[in-house]
Order: structure tokens, then sequence, then C-alpha cells
């Protein structure tokens, strides 16, 4: 089978289309013919070896084959499988600790990993939900407490996981501010934006409007600022950004939540959990929260693709087919 591999950290070019052998089954694994797969912000920060990633992989990548969201159809079962049979069509988040393996023509995954394809999305858009848009729903309803009318902000909100959490804000009857790039505003209002920011021209911290609820993919300033944006009990939520903001959430986010009203925090989200992937399905099926494509590449192309988000030009997701 064809299959991008990864065998060091570095930038796209790294990348290489080769044969490798196609993978059987374990007794408790499903072999999936692969028809669709997205790329994540976590998929670049793999691939160029990010200090996360070195924790546990220091020299070279854990896994050769990256990519964690796929869609497919069910080739085989391992004898102890009972979830599924040769024909299902499935999707799932192949992240840690499930070995990764969207990026080929076929993956093996434990069942746990998977659940059944809503029938009426295409593999592409299939693709693109399993991690972005579980992190969207689980920061914004489980970590950030979203309730109808709240004013939530999310930065970043032209991306993968951003587009997903406009709309699911949206749903949950938020009045919604978008920040992102010039470029990419007029797609925000087209999702359900209420307000967009223009983060080239405007710092959101330093807007003087106060926030319920900020989402925030591309976290890189101080939390102190971020807490001057929120309200009396507002929450802040970082899923994205810089190693530096990370670490300032992690200890001084701590101490601020502790003391105060204002909560500043990390969401650490369950992937694959099947009551979330079956209320997106149905959130598509009304129409509420749809993916945005911005390309489909096939997987010879790969690497374009990386390249693509890496520069932070896609709206939406990037999706490679098989």
């Amino acid at each position: 089978m064809k299959a991008m591999v990864c065998t060091k950290y570095g930038s796209p070019d790294v990348l290489q289309l080769k044969e490798v052998a196609k993978p059987a089954p374990k007794q408790d694994e499903v072999l999936v013919k692969v028809h669709a797969a997205s790329l994540n912000a976590a998929d670049l920060e793999t691939l160029r070896g990010e200090f996360i990633v070195r924790i546990a992989a220091p020299r070279k990548p854990m896994y050769k084959i990256l990519g964690s969201d796929i869609a497919g159809r069910v080739e085989a079962v391992g004898g102890n499988v009972k979830r599924f049979q040769p024909g299902d069509e499935v999707w799932g988040d192949l992240s840690f600790p499930h070995g990764l393996g969207a990026l080929a023509e076929y993956v093996c995954a434990s069942e746990e990993a998977l659940a059944p394809k809503p029938a009426k999305m295409t593999f592409e858009e299939a693709a693109t939900y399993p991690q972005a848009a579980i992190i969207a729903l689980q920061s914004l309803r489980d970590k950030g407490q979203i309730q109808p009318g709240h004013k939530v902000l999310i930065n970043g909100a032209g991306g993968g996981m951003g587009t997903f959490a406009v709309q699911i804000a949206k749903h949950f009857g938020a009045e919604v501010t978008g920040v992102d790039s010039t470029s990419k505003l007029g797609l925000l209002r087209s999702i359900g934006a209420d307000q967009v920011m223009d983060y080239t021209h405007e710092d959101y911290t330093r807007s003087g409007q106060h926030y319920d609820l900020i989402l925030d993919v591309a976290a890189h300033r101080s939390v102190f600022d971020y807490y001057r944006a929120l309200s009396p009990e507002g929450i802040f939520m970082m899923v994205g950004g810089s190693l530096s903001t990370l670490l300032q959430v992690v200890f001084l986010g701590a101490l601020i939540s502790r003391i105060g009203s204002k909560k500043i925090g990390l969401n650490t989200w369950k992937p694959n959990k099947r009551e979330d992937l079956a209320l997106l399905g149905e959130l598509f099926e009304t129409g509420e929260v749809v993916p945005v494509i911005d390309k489909c590449y096939p997987l010879s192309e790969a690497a374009e693709a990386f390249r693509q988000l890496e520069a932070g030009h896609v709206k939406g997701k990037v999706v490679i087919t098989m």
C-alpha cells in the first residue's frame, strides 16, 4: 500500500510517499481502508518535533506514518472485535495511544478508536470532525460551561477547530466574536459569527470588551492579558499556542482559578467519545455544524497540504484523500 512516511522531525520536505506493507489486524483491531484523512495542528507539531512531542520521542517520530483523523470502510476485523464487520463505514481519531497512521491507504486501529460514520456524510466531511470538532465541543460545553446568551470569543476562529467552535457556540445560543486574519473574516460571518475582529489590526485583550468565555487556539500572550479580557466569572480555555503561554496557564492559571472567580485553564479532551460524535452527526444533519473544507489533496501531495497549514493560509480544514 502507499503511505506518507516520516522517519525524522523537520519541515514537510521530510515526508516521503512510499510503498509499505499492508497491515493485518490483531485480535482486537479493525483494518480500515482509508478514504479520507484530515490534518490538525497536532499533526504539524508532531512533524516538526516540538517540545511536547519530544518528551515521549526525543530523537525521531514515535510512529512513521502520521495523521490521526480518518474516515473509511472496514475491510477486516480481528477475532475479538464485536462492534464492526467488513463493509461498515467508520470515522475516528487515532491520536495517542492509538498509533496514528491515517496518511496511508490502510490502517489498523482498536475498535475503541472508531465509531459508525453518519450515513449522510461524505468520507471527506467525516474526516474533518474526530479531533477538531470534539475538542471544540468539549472545550465549550464541558470546560467552558457555555450558556445561552454568553459572550464568547474564539481566537483562531478561521482554522479547523475554530470554524467548528463558532458553529457549536451558536448552537448553544451564545453571542460569538470570531478573531482571525483579514482574509478569513468573511468566512467567519458566513458561518454565524456575530462580530469579527482582525487580529492584525486589533488585540482582543486590549479592546475593552469582556467575555464570559474565551477559547484561544493560538494563545501566545501573558495570562494576565487574558484575565483582563474576562467578565467577572469568565473562563479562558487554551487549546493551542506557544509553550511559554502553556506553562503560564498550567501554573499561574491554576493559582488564579483557585483564588478568584475567573478561571484560566486547558482542556484535556476525551477522544472518540461516542455520544459526542453522535451529537456532531445530528448537528451536521440539521445544518447547524458543518465542516469548512479549504481543499482536498491527494495523498501524494500531503507535504503541500502541511505547507499550507504551516503558513496559516488554510480556511477550515485540509483533507487528504486516498
